[in-house]
């Protein structure tokens, strides 16, 4: 499968009388925009649109979901699976990609686990997304919402309206191509068969109530494990539902922009043979466990698999999956690199995963989710901080009077991604 990924960087983003692109000026018309989010579902009753920008003094919080906003130039859609009609497969044709900005969703959300972005201060040294001008959603629902209600029309604002905005400029010349491919099992393997066959397991959220990702629009605690082209993720297929700890939550914007793929794309073909993607998810029970881990190991060796790099979302039960994972390959002779984060408390004396294996020889890790900070008050805030108390990572007292919050690094939206997003990070050339 071939994707050709245009891309448009976008230096401005403002609010103004008509929504167009000039140069690498976004504008958007506020109230047109206000108008399609609340068309977008009837349990909707407030709606407020920002823009913060990198060094602002803004806090957003509680986050729940951040999307780069893309569109497809050639058949289909992104984020396929959530809308009657678009069940096409991803991961082919043309799409363009608009970098630099995002949207991000918040408001009253019903998980206890959405985190905090801080667009200056030390906080914003731990999150990639304070890097990016964002378009930030405060979306209010009515009281008839349910909590899984409430989670899904905030997941579908703020997929609508990311899609919303590429169309918006889905016309303007692109700047800059790349272009991806991934050919079946039997011609990759063909294409250089002298370079180590590496694969990547791509373990997602799914454990139990909230703790959803989308797989096509399908919940992945329904699935068992799957093969994907690698290109698949920059359309959307995998999309974030869930509300495990901010710190190392998979974001929709972190799926689309995956470094583990993007670095093995960076090496097909000149020190390794980047085979392709398994997609997995991590269970509740012991029987689960073990059936995906079975199938995880059976399609690495069916797609002859030499090396893998396993990447783990949350944290304690999870490392049970992770671990499984790691040595059903290694006894079958497939090397791994396991990338995780670590809860080794707040003054490191604690054991960082709640499991371990001697196979797990190789790991890359992204820091101490337990460490504390104390975020300084910020001028503006987007959304409501008295959840600074209740989110993973606070407890009570958290916030202060001043405005002030003091979490560990789990509070904070993306500080130690499994994926290696963040401004922290250790490289191999």
């Amino acid at each position: 499968m071939k994707l050709e990924l245009g891309t448009i960087h976008i230096d401005q983003l403002t609010f103004g009388e008509q929504t167009q692109l000039q140069g690498a000026h976004l504008q958007i018309n506020q109230q047109s925009l206000e108008t399609f989010i609340y068309s977008l579902h009837p349990h909707i009753i407030e709606v407020e649109t920002a823009i913060a920008k990198p060094g602002d003094n803004v806090r957003i919080m509680p986050v729940k979901d951040v999307i780069e906003p893309r569109v497809k130039l050639s058949e289909g859609a992104c984020f396929p699976g959530f809308i009657s009609g678009e069940e096409s497969m991803v991961g082919g044709g043309k799409t363009l990609a608009l970098k630099g900005i995002a949207v991000v969703t918040t408001g009253k959300v019903v998980g206890f686990q959405e985190g905090i972005i801080d667009m200056s201060g030390p906080g914003a040294a731990y999150t990639p997304y304070s890097t990016l001008t964002n378009l930030v959603l405060r979306i209010e629902v009515n009281e008839h919402c349910n909590q899984y209600q409430h989670e899904e029309v905030l997941r579908r604002v703020g997929l609508q309206t990311a899609r919303w905005v590429a169309e918006q400029v889905k016309n303007a010349p692109i700047e800059h191509s790349q272009f991806f491919e991934t050919l079946p099992s039997a011609e990759q393997r063909a294409q250089f068969p002298l370079l180590p066959a590496v694969g990547y397991v791509y373990m997602l959220q799914s454990q139990g109530l909230l703790h959803d990702t989308y797989f096509y629009g399908i919940d992945v605690k329904n699935i068992l494990p799957t093969l994907m082209y690698p290109t698949e993720t920059m359309d959307g297929a995998i999309v974030s539902g869930n509300c495990v700890s901010a710190c190392d939550k998979n974001t929709t914007y972190s799926h689309q922009n995956n470094p583990v793929i993007d670095a093995l794309y960076q090496r097909h073909g000149k020190d390794l043979n980047f085979m392709g993607v398994i997609v997995t998810n991590e269970n509740v029970t012991l029987s689960d466990k073990v059936r995906s881990s079975n199938m995880v190991a059976k399609l690495a060796e069916q797609m002859g698999l030499q090396g893998v790099i396993i990447t783990e979302e949350g944290f304690g039960n999870p490392d049970a999956d992770l671990m499984m994972n790691c040595r059903k390959l290694e006894t079958i002779g497939i090397k791994t690199v396991l990338l995780t984060d670590e809860y080794a408390g707040r003054g490191g004396e604690s054991q960082s995963l709640a499991d371990a294996h001697p196979a797990g020889d190789a790991v890359v890790t992204a820091g101490n989710a337990n460490q504390l900070i104390t975020l300084p008050p910020m001028k503006h805030l987007i959304g409501h901080n008295v959840y600074a108390n209740m989110i993973a990572g606070g407890f009570d007292g958290s916030l202060h009077e001043d405005g002030s919050i003091t979490v560990e690094l789990q509070a904070i939206t993306g500080a130690t991604s499994e994926l290696g997003i963040h401004t922290l990070s250790a490289h191999s050339g």
